[in-house]
């Protein structure tokens, strides 16, 4: 993610500026969902309706909840709860005389069109070749970009090298293995866990009408770009492709500089991290695409083991950004939760015994990263490996057991402490860092997950609780995703949308959202003393709380795809 300041244009469009003071999902709930809204009012409001958007007429009437505190925003907070109201159609929220809400939709279908927008939202980040969202947003398009690759010095090698495919990582055009990892990572556990209900979106993408749904199509995409950074001699992996700068704000094809491969800049050039995250989607690739394209399964599969093999040879080579290069660095001191990862993942897809005693040995030492607080990311992906074990069936029941065990209780502690929260949000005081939007959902994947190892509607009405907040029920009244909702940001810190000429930004992108410290000069226009909550601005300037990035997104879909 980006890291440097751009010195263009100010968007400001300042956080509150179109606050509302009923507060709900702009998308909206399912019928038989529980619907709750919350009211800041400066003085206390006892009832609320609900109204037809096209008539006006009162669909609803209740009574509103006691007013309490919310500590992170300082928001004086009421519920508004109508989860009686089944009736599906388009409605508005009126209470004790203030604005009314934004409107929002009750239906089956409610979050088909957020999960389009969120998973399409990958198409516009596609590097190497042309991009056009089409009839549906005019004018959002850019030409092929970054054709042009070259091993940097740090490599091992020099002259020209391939750049081809990949997503564009964040707001800026670099592409990065560590991240790459985390995000196809949690796309392809969203497919293999709800697939049935996703293979026949259409996303309205260039393969669309191929045998492949399009989900997997997209993903693709981007396992193919990662399979070119695999060193074919010995299978391990360089860390990124990017320039060595970041570019301005200019569109894709306008930033001219050669895209290098980039590696640690002494034997042996790859790095274990991004080795082992790539060893571990390759290996759930080979089981997610067999059966629409044995041969690219089987190649997925041949990497990841090639690339396993090279990890466990060599356990502990970290990254850092090596002299002259400044754009994102991924850096991670221990590897050892990578490698727990392609074990289980490997272990899953080929059930050969050396993966299993690896994981078996080393899985103990990880059952801690199964918490309340913190879910995975990037620099912890722990996680899936302990759930990818307990999903599958034929492990060691014992060790299974402890981890589901696990799992159960920090869920358990996530839907109490989620439903003590006023704003009825997974988040703590120190959940508001840079791209704490993704932390909501990462939330809400973690609670869906639980709910596959073991079902209850606790765990996914409080999974739809951290996506309530980040499509509205929250203290800005904001829609986190680019053109969702009828208050959605307008203004994040992403290159396309900031140098094209369409008065929107780019669909369906996430928000990086409140981030209690300051790390960059937008958000110096803050007033200190700011609850962590409100430490957001609407403002291109600002990558440390309005930057987009795939591994934001990525949760996003998962959550979308677990309760559509």
């Amino acid at each position: 993610m980006v890291s440097v300041l751009w010195l263009g244009a100010c968007l400001l469009q300042p956080a509150g500026a179109a606050e509302a003071p009923v507060r709900l999902n702009q998308a909206g709930y399912r019928p038989n969902a529980p619907k709750i809204a919350v009211v800041v009012a400066t003085l206390p409001v006892s009832a609320f309706t609900v109204r037809e958007a096209s008539t006006g007429k009162v669909a609803f009437t209740g009574i509103a909840g006691t007013p309490a505190r919310e500590a992170d925003s300082g928001d004086t907070v009421q519920v508004l709860d109508f989860s009686a109201l089944n009736k599906p159609g388009r409605y508005f929220i009126e209470s004790g005389g203030l604005a009314k809400s934004w409107q929002f939709t009750i239906a089956p279908d409610v979050y088909s069109r957020p999960f389009y927008l969120a998973m399409r939202s990958f198409y516009g980040q596609r590097c190497g070749m042309a991009v056009d969202l089409g009839a549906e947003f005019p004018g959002y398009k850019y030409e092929a970009c970054h054709l042009a690759g070259a091993w940097h010095s740090s490599s091992g090698k020099q002259g020209a090298a391939p750049s081809s495919k990949g997503w564009h990582d964040a707001g800026d055009y670099g592409r990065y293995i560590v991240n790459s990892g985390i995000t196809t990572g949690t796309l392809l556990w969203a497919w293999e866990l709800y697939g049935s209900k996703l293979a026949k979106v259409d996303l309205r993408i260039p393969e669309s009408g191929n045998k492949t749904p399009d989900m997997l199509d997209e993903i693709r995409w981007n396992l193919e770009w990662m399979q070119t950074l695999q060193d074919a001699a010995d299978g391990g992996v360089w860390h990124k492709q990017t320039t060595e700068r970041f570019s301005g704000f200019v569109m894709p094809e306008a930033d001219k500089a050669p895209s290098v491969i980039i590696g640690t800049a002494s034997e042996p050039f790859k790095s274990t991290c991004a080795t082992a995250d790539f060893a571990a989607v390759m290996a759930i690739a080979a089981r997610a695409y067999k059966p629409f394209d044995a041969r690219f399964a089987d190649k997925s599969r041949k990497a990841a083991e090639a690339a396993w093999t090279w990890a466990v040879a060599h356990p502990a080579v970290v990254f850092n950004n090596p002299p002259g290069v400044a754009t994102g660095g991924y850096g991670d001191r221990n590897c050892g939760d990578e490698l727990l990862w392609a074990s289980a993942e490997l272990w899953r897809t080929t059930g050969l015994k050396p993966y299993h005693d690896y994981f078996a040995a080393h899985a103990r030492e990880f059952m801690g990263t199964l918490r309340a607080t913190e879910p995975q990311s990037w620099a912890n992906v722990a996680p899936l490996a302990l759930w990818a074990y307990a999903l599958d069936k034929r492990g060691d029941a014992e060790l299974a057991a402890a981890i589901r065990k696990a799992a159960l209780a920090a869920a358990d502690s996530i839907v109490a402490r989620t439903a003590a929260n006023p704003y009825r949000t997974s988040m703590t005081a120190r959940d508001y860092i840079w791209g704490s939007n993704a932390v909501a959902a990462n939330y809400g994947m973690q609670l869906l997950v639980a709910n596959a190892l073991q079902a209850d509607p606790r765990y996914v009405e409080t999974a739809l609780d951290n996506l309530h907040y980040l499509l509205g029920r929250n203290t800005f009244s904001l829609s986190w995703v680019t053109q969702l909702g009828e208050n959605p940001y307008r203004h994040p810190h992403h290159r396309p949308s900031g140098a094209d000429k369409n008065a929107e930004p780019w669909p369906g992108l996430l928000s990086g959202g409140p981030n209690q410290r300051p790390q960059d000069p937008a958000m110096k226009k803050i007033p200190a003393g700011t609850p962590p909550a409100r430490m957001f601005i609407d403002d291109q300037e600002s990558y440390a709380s309005n930057e987009i990035a795939i591994n934001w997104n990525a949760p996003l879909v998962f959550l979308l795809a677990g309760v559509m």
